[in-house]
């Protein structure tokens, strides 16, 4: 089994249901075992313990949720010191609003936490410009959910920002499968 840890953090429970729809995405593969936690309930065990990582994020001023950023920098700095998450896969997801069609910052959200994989030495699962529902739920970096209108006035992620959520977590898993127990990056 590929076990894949989905972490978030969440204002108004957009990206929560985000996550949820990841782990749905990452269980419908045979594979696939998805653990979903909060950023500030995560420990350097669940990391370790993990074939695959994503991360979630509301856009906050254009950039990742202050609660993903302190995980990576309390829990993942030390694993990064000590390279063990490199050759685990790893994949990001995004909601948020702010003005302009994907929302004000979610690229910058999504770039932002995808470097911070790279850095941890992960095996980056993009989203493919193919996956059905790609145009109403997501960026090549990874799914994105907008949570209010161009008024700015809540809305929820859609049923489509979910559908491609799912994708990519079955999408996470099979990458993850496939290279599970295998020495990527032997030096």
């Amino acid at each position: 089994m590929a076990k894949i840890l989905v972490v978030y953090a969440s204002d108004y429970g957009n990206t929560e249901k985000m996550a949820n729809a990841v782990a749905a995405g990452v269980r419908s593969v045979a594979t696939g075992e998805a653990v979903v936690r909060k950023a500030e309930e995560v420990t350097a065990d669940d990391i370790t313990a993990s074939d695959g990582i994503v991360f979630g994020s509301p856009v906050h001023m254009g950039s990742m949720d202050w609660r993903v950023k302190k995980m990576i920098d309390t829990v993942c700095s030390g694993l990064w010191m000590q390279n063990l998450v490199v050759g685990k896969v790893g994949g990001v997801f995004a909601t948020g609003s702010g003005f302009g069609g994907a929302g004000g910052g979610a690229e910058l959200t999504l770039l932002s936490m995808l470097n911070n994989l790279v850095e941890l030495g992960l095996i980056v699962v993009p989203l493919p410009k193919n996956t059905p529902g790609y145009p109403k739920g997501g960026m090549q970096w990874g799914p994105y959910g907008r949570s209010a209108d161009e008024n700015l006035q809540p809305v929820g992620v859609s049923d489509d920002a979910l559908a491609v959520a799912r994708l990519h977590g079955a999408n996470i898993a099979r990458a993850a499968d496939a290279i599970r127990g295998k020495e990527i990056f032997a030096v």
